[in-house]
């Protein structure tokens, strides 16, 4: 089996159900702790702190290029030292494995 970084994202545009809570909560296993389902387990969302806006910027456009050559993008809010990053499909109005994919991606560009 392999990772959620040795995987590609699939275009998703509909007619598949969105994964269950439990499906969404072992998934969340392979990513780093700091990811939280939502209340609804619809949406996967993270905090990323910076020390200033420089880095911030560098993990945003990071962020960005993993998302365009995944054709999958996160919605983000972005401040001084923050980035708070929300991934969900909208297609299916819940959670992908797709999305999984992307944070685990984004997971391995965090530099402490």
């Amino acid at each position: 089996m392999s990772t959620l970084t040795e995987k590609r994202c699939r275009p998703c545009e509909g007619g598949v159900p969105a994964l269950s809570r439990a499906d969404a909560e072992a998934q969340l296993g392979a990513l780093d702790a700091a990811w939280q389902l939502s209340a609804d387990a619809r949406a996967l969302a993270r905090e990323f702190r910076f020390v200033d806006f420089f880095r911030t910027m560098s993990f945003v456009n990071a962020l960005a290029h993993v998302a365009n050559l995944e054709d999958h993008h996160p919605d983000l809010e972005v401040g001084y030292n923050y980035c708070r990053v929300r991934y969900t499909t909208h297609s299916i109005s819940g959670l992908s494995e797709n999305d999984f994919i992307c944070a685990a991606k984004i997971d391995r560009i965090v530099v402490s």
